[in-house]
């Protein structure tokens, strides 16, 4: 049986360019990373640590508590490899697992081999000592296993989510191209917003990064939302600390006064927002408007963010309209947004350019697979805003 609270090596995946969000929310729940990379974060810790960071975590994609590593020369290897490891110590005999396998080794043209060869060997183990054996699939409906194997040196993980962490549950309408929750979350991270001045949300689609300002001004973390995790299957798994970590989030929510508005010219986004933020519980801390984005209300006081996540454009029609759009964009920052930040999230920085103004920075993301940047504008008041020539008007 596994002991929930022996420290061991946690490494905490994430999407390309998550990394210093992630880091910042794995110091700011009072952990201290060991090593930070492109797409994961390394600490120790115990399981119980695992469980903590996957009810927390906004920018993670999975969990994972290492087991062992290895020299791996070849795929014949594998399967002896795991048979030896004490899998009964882990995992149930009438219970479920699955296994992911990442492998980068010239004797395997298929990962898919590498998850059968692990799969066969923990059955066959089990069926040998106890002519019985757990079941297996491909579904995320109990215990994961986590193979990663690159050159000659492959190690294996419990992945303790299960299901990626990047879906934050209360997206129960997606709406028109939504931007996935980890994401909307690592760019308001990146905003450097102070979570208690306004954030106002034009063209807010399906109302997800609203919805993630409004989630993390009061402290409501994502394991509000989700009740089934990889590591409640796991031998060693105490239900009733569960059950404590889950009532400690809802203590941690704050009911405190903060201004989010979030517009769409779109009567059916606005629903969708409306429908998704009431699941998540935050429909009361958020004012919904119908209409265009240049009459969204924006309050007086000049402090705050303006963020908006405008269409990136695929055919040659909709580039020469979003060309016009996004030139009201940077109209409606310069003339309507005085004293606050300006925050463009794109896909097409040749889009970008026609707001007419110089970002303070260009952060980079990806959405999926699309290159991508969070354009930061700082919007002065008075004389101090700075434009620069279209490439039309040198």
């Amino acid at each position: 049986m596994l002991d929930f609270e022996r420290k061991g090596k946690i490494v905490v995946t994430c999407f390309d360019r998550f990394a210093p969000y992630l880091e910042q929310e794995i110091v700011g729940l009072g952990y201290t990373p060991t090593e930070t990379y492109r797409t994961r974060i390394t600490l120790n810790g115990t399981l119980t640590d695992c469980m903590m960071l996957n009810m927390h975590l906004r920018t993670a994609s999975n969990v994972l508590y290492h087991l062992i590593d290895f020299p791996l020369h070849h795929i014949k290897d594998l399967y002896g490899k795991v048979k030896s490891m004490p899998w009964e110590n882990y995992l149930a005999k009438d219970g479920y697992f699955s296994v992911n396998s990442t492998v980068d080794h010239e004797t395997v043209d298929n990962p898919m081999f590498a998850n059968v060869t692990v799969k066969d060997a923990i059955v066959d183990r089990f069926r040998e000592k106890f002519d019985l054996r757990p079941d297996s699939g491909s579904e995320y409906k109990g215990a994961v296993i986590q193979l990663f194997w690159k050159n000659n040196q492959a190690s294996l993980y419990l992945n303790t989510s299960g299901e990626t962490l990047v879906k934050h549950g209360y997206r129960m309408v997606p709406g028109k191209a939504p931007m996935m929750e980890a994401l909307a979350a690592a760019t308001i991270l990146a905003s450097e917003w102070d979570r208690s001045t306004p954030f106002i949300n034009p063209m807010c689609g399906a109302g997800t990064v609203a919805i993630e300002a409004a989630l993390m001004a009061t402290d409501r973390f994502p394991g509000i939302y989700r009740d089934h995790y990889a590591f409640q299957h796991l031998l060693g798994y105490d239900e009733k600390t569960y059950r404590q970590l889950k009532k400690h989030l809802y203590l941690k929510i704050k009911e405190i006064p903060v201004t989010i508005i979030a517009s769409d010219i779109s009567e059916r986004a606005i629903t969708a927002s409306r429908m998704n933020a009431e699941t998540a519980g935050v429909e009361d801390l958020i004012t919904f408007e119908s209409g265009d984005f240049a009459e969204t209300t924006i309050p007086e006081g000049g402090k705050g963010a303006v963020f908006l996540n405008p269409e990136y454009g695929q055919r040659l029609g909709e580039l020469d309209e979003l060309e016009k759009t996004y030139k009201r964009i940077g109209d409606f920052l310069k003339q309507r947004c005085g004293g606050y930040a300006g925050l463009v999230f794109t896909g097409n920085m040749d889009l970008g350019k026609k707001i007419g103004l110089k970002p303070k920075r260009k952060i980079p993301f990806y959405n999926g697979t699309l290159d991508c940047r969070l354009l930061h504008f700082e919007l002065y008041e008075g004389t101090r805003r700075k434009t620069f020539p279209s490439p039309e008007n040198p």
